[in-house]
């Protein structure tokens, strides 16, 4: 018997929501101290194999005068938590490699789940994401947060109003130069075991692709009106680990001896049913400045967060707006979630806006029984171009076809 899908799932209220975190590294422990902020949660336990962890996010619920929670520090101890009936959400913010595993048996045990990007690794995990969910009628849902992102939403808000016109291109893109971070210890901004350079030994294609494309689906309505049908992705060769690794560590060292699978440029590109297309690059080991694109082209105007926001409409003129012009129309189609959760967010001087926006709207939704502002397909659609792209690299950019997650109830919510 076919599962009954989750599109606009909602569950019953939960006024009070209790929380277990599972990883409590350089993501969890921001994110604990987000929720400090929030009303109407409690924390209930944590979880964490390194006992500093623990420490730092128990001291942190004291100095707030929240209540001690339950601490599970041994292997598997998620599953414990997981099982515990005083919890209502499980937030998860370990390696990329465990995302999959504690989402489905946290819904498994009743619980919904959060969990930090990418959702999956594999097209076979983001279908366990997605049949869980369906046979629990749990929400699953990827914290992609620059979906939140003010120019995002803004440029989300233009497009549903048609300022825009109709949308038939969009590119996206995680540019970060993230070299030290691949090398250093935990304990100074690196990566839990070095997991981050092993998987880049041994994969190649676009591992982090939800940050550039999250948004995109949103302005495109994936699987509310279109689908991402295939994709065809191309690596460039690998340098950038090498070079830094020599420079830092000599040409003798183990570490510039290490060989990497993973290019230091990806580029895919992704074609929808409707025929739209859809540009993502990956580059996290070569100095480039930080981006994440956010381009938007369509009938009757174009946006561009990165290098500089820029914004042209028809309607104005052909050049780009500036000055009073460029934040009027950012006035004129600010996002309600920028106007009040975000302004919010500045009053508390929270760290991160688009961070506490995502969070806020979570709680809020779970709160209220409303549906998620992202279901566990988007989870799933934006999380399997890792899988794929790294397929059609591998066979010289073939294309290679994107699943219908929803399994065609994406055409009947149009």
């Amino acid at each position: 018997m076919m599962n009954r899908n989750v599109l606009h799932l909602t569950c019953p209220p939960i006024p009070v929501l209790r929380i277990g975190f599972v990883g409590l590294g350089n993501r969890g422990i921001l994110a604990l101290e987000r929720y400090m902020h929030l009303e109407g949660v409690e924390v209930k336990a944590l979880c964490d194999l390194r006992p500093r962890n623990i420490e730092r996010a128990t001291a942190l619920l004291h100095r707030f005068n929240r209540p001690a929670a339950v601490a599970y520090g041994e292997e598997g101890g998620w599953r414990q938590l997981c099982g515990r009936a005083d919890i209502d959400l499980v937030y998860i913010c370990t390696d990329w490699l465990t995302h999959t595993d504690i989402a489905v048996y946290a819904m498994q045990q009743g619980r919904h789940a959060a969990l930090e990007v990418p959702a999956a690794m594999s097209v076979a995990d983001c279908w366990r994401l997605v049949d869980t969910a369906e046979q629990t009628r749990r929400h699953c849902m990827m914290l992609e947060n620059c979906c939140y992102d003010a120019f995002a939403l803004t440029t989300l808000n233009m497009v549903r109003q048609g300022a825009l016109g109709e949308i038939t291109h969009a590119e996206g893109a995680y540019i970060h130069d993230l070299r030290r971070h691949y090398f250093a210890d935990e304990t100074e901004g690196g990566y839990h075991n070095n997991w981050i350079k092993l998987y880049s030994q041994q994969h190649t294609g676009n591992p982090y692709p939800t940050h550039g494309l999250g948004p995109i689906c949103q302005w495109m309505d994936i699987h509310r009106g279109d689908r991402m049908e295939y994709l065809v992705s191309m690596s460039s060769r690998e340098a950038g680990l090498s070079a830094y690794a020599r420079g830092q560590f000599g040409k003798h060292s183990a570490e510039a001896a290490q060989p990497y699978l993973m290019g230091d440029v990806n580029t895919t590109l992704i074609r929808t049913v409707k025929g739209r297309t859809i540009v993502l690059q990956y580059d996290v080991t070569t100095p480039r400045p930080y981006s994440r694109h956010q381009t938007v082209c369509g009938t009757k105007g174009f946006m561009q967060k990165y290098p500089v926001p820029c914004i042209l409409l028809d309607e104005y003129g052909k050049d780009p707006l500036a000055g009073e012009d460029f934040e009027k129309v950012m006035e004129r189609y600010k996002h309600p979630f920028t106007a009040t959760i975000g302004e919010e967010a500045k009053r508390k001087e929270m760290p991160n806006e688009m961070n506490y926006i995502m969070d806020f709207r979570l709680v809020h939704c779970l709160r209220n029984g409303l549906p998620l502002d992202q279901d566990v397909y988007d989870a799933a659609e934006w999380s399997c171009i890792t899988e794929l792209s790294e397929l059609s690299v591998r066979q010289g950019s073939i294309p290679v076809e994107i699943p219908d997650f929803t399994r065609g109830n994406w055409e009947e919510d149009k």
